[in-house]
C-alpha cells in the first residue's frame, strides 16, 4: 500500500511506525485460522487492531462513565460513535472544526462511526424513508432532518473516524414481505451514492452493510451486489433485532461464507459473549453493542458463568470480587458487597461495573485472537461452554452452530 500521506499508527505493544495507504486505508492479514475462524491483524489510520474484536459505542464520542485512558488500560481498540446523535449534537461542523473527532475527545486509537441508518429502525416513528433518504424528526428541537447517503457520508468525513458505514435501508429481521427485498435492492443502490460521495478514501475505510433479513436468496444478492463494488470491508446487518437464535446464526454463516477471505466481516450488534464466540467460530472478526455498558448500568456484572446480578441480596456480605479469576482493576480493589451497596444507587457503582464488563469483552476478544493464532481454537470454545453450561444444557443453536463451524462439542453437552 502506498499514497500521498503516511499515517502514524500506535501499536497496542506501545511502539508507533509509519504505515502509508493507497485506496484502501487498511491492511487485513490473517495470522491464524481453524477451519472458519480466524485470527487477524488490522492495520488502520490510527491503531493497529488484533481480531475478533469487540467495539464498546461511545454515542456521542464517550462511553458512559470511563475515561479514555481506562479504556485504553483495559486494552480497548477501536471506539464507535454515532452519525445521527453526533450531526444533532455537537454538530459535524464543529467537531471537523476542531480537527476531527480523535482530537474532539482525545482519542488516539481507532474510531468506527455507524451512517445513521440504525436510526431506522429504533426511531422508526421519527423518520420516513424514501428514495432520497431518511427524512428525521430530531429529537432535540423536533426540526426534520433529511439523511441521505450523501449526507451521512459527508458527515463522517468531517468526523473523521478510521472507518465509516454506508447509509443502508435498515427493517427489523422480524418483519418479512416486500419491505425486506425494497429495503436490500436499495441498500445496494444507496452504496455506489455512498462511494461517489466518499472524499478520504485514503484516510477512512468505507463498509457496506449486508441486508436481506432471513432470506437466504436477499442475502445472497446483497451480498454479491457489494463484494463487487470491491469495498475494505463489510458488515452484517439488521440482526439482533427479535430474530431467533437458529435464523441468527445461519444469516451469520451464509454471509460470512460468502465475504471476501482478504476483508473484515463485522457483524452489527452483536454484544452476548455467547453470539461472539459462535459468530467468531463461523468466521466474523468484528462486533459492537451498548449491552456490557447498558447492563452494568442495570447492576449485572459480566463473567466467565454468565451474568451475575449484583442487586441481588445475597451479594450484600459477600467479600469476593465479581470474578475472581479477572485482572481489572475493579476486581483487584471491590468486593461483590461493596458494589452491592452502591451498584445502581450512586454513579461510581455503574461506572465500575461497565469498566469490569468492558474488560471482560476485551479479555474474551484477547482470548479469541490467541487461542486462534495457537492452534488452540476447539479447545478454548470448549472450555468457554463447559463453564457456561456446567449442566451441559448448551443451546440446540449453539451445537448446530459449531456444527457447521467444525468443532466438537460433544464432551460438552450432557448425554
Amino acid at each position: 500500500m502506498g499514497c500521498s500521506r503516511s499515517a502514524v499508527v500506535d501499536r497496542s505493544e506501545g511502539e508507533a511506525f509509519s504505515v502509508s495507504f493507497l485506496k484502501m486505508a487498511l491492511k487485513f492479514e490473517v495470522l491464524g485460522k481453524f477451519n472458519r475462524a480466524r485470527a487477524a491483524r488490522l492495520a488502520l489510520p490510527h491503531f493497529v487492531c488484533q481480531t475478533p474484536l469487540f467495539m464498546p459505542v461511545g454515542t456521542q464520542g464517550t462511553i458512559k462513565g470511563l475515561t479514555n485512558n481506562q479504556l485504553e488500560e483495559i486494552g480497548c481498540q477501536i471506539i464507535l460513535g454515532n452519525t445521527y446523535h453526533l450531526a444533532l449534537r455537537p454538530g459535524a461542523e464543529l467537531v471537523d472544526d476542531l480537527g476531527g473527532l480523535h482530537k474532539f475527545m482525545n482519542w488516539k486509537r481507532a474510531l468506527l462511526t455507524d451512517s445513521g441508518g440504525f436510526q431506522m429502525v429504533s426511531l422508526l416513528h421519527l423518520a420516513d424513508i424514501t428514495e432520497q433518504g431518511v427524512t428525521f424528526q430530531s429529537p432535540v428541537d423536533a426540526k426534520p432532518m433529511l439523511l441521505t447517503p450523501e449526507e451521512s457520508i459527508q458527515i463522517q468525513n468531517k468526523i473523521g473516524a478510521d472507518i465509516i458505514m454506508a447509509l443502508d435501508d435498515v427493517v427489523k429481521t422480524t418483519i418479512t414481505g416486500p419491505r425486506i427485498e425494497e429495503a436490500m435492492y436499495r441498500t445496494v443502490r444507496w452504496i455506489d451514492r455512498c462511494i461517489a460521495a466518499h472524499k478520504r478514501p485514503d484516510e477512512q475505510n468505507l463498509f457496506g452493510i449486508v441486508q436481506g433479513g432471513l432470506d437466504p436468496v436477499l442475502r445472497d444478492i446483497c451480498v454479491r451486489g457489494l463484494v463487487d463494488r470491491n469495498l475494505p470491508g463489510y458488515a452484517i446487518g439488521g440482526l439482533s433485532g427479535g430474530e431467533d437464535k437458529d435464523s441468527f446464526w445461519r444469516v451469520v454463516a451464509q454471509c460470512t461464507a460468502a465475504l471476501p477471505e482478504d476483508k473484515p466481516r463485522y457483524v452489527m450488534g452483536v454484544g452476548y459473549p455467547l453470539d461472539i464466540v459462535v459468530c467468531s467460530a463461523l468466521g466474523a472478526d468484528m462486533y459492537d453493542c451498548v449491552y456490557p455498558t447498558r447492563t452494568a448500568r442495570f447492576g449485572t456484572a459480566l463473567i466467565p458463568e454468565g451474568l451475575l446480578k449484583l442487586k441481588n441480596r445475597a451479594m450484600a456480605n459477600d467479600e469476593r470480587p465479581i470474578d475472581p479469576t479477572c485482572l481489572c482493576m475493579v476486581c483487584r480493589n471491590y468486593t461483590r458487597a461493596y458494589l452491592h451497596c452502591v451498584v445502581t444507587k450512586d454513579p461510581m457503582g455503574s461506572q465500575l461495573v461497565s469498566y469490569h464488563n468492558l474488560s471482560y469483552m476485551m479479555r474474551l476478544s484477547k482470548d479469541l485472537h490467541t487461542s486462534i493464532v495457537k492452534g488452540q481454537f476447539p479447545e478454548f470454545v470448549q472450555g468457554f461452554l463447559r463453564v457456561q453450561f456446567p449442566k451441559g444444557d448448551i443451546p440446540e443453536w449453539v451445537c448446530n452452530a459449531m456444527e457447521v463451524a467444525g468443532i466438537d462439542i460433544s464432551t460438552c453437552c450432557a448425554p
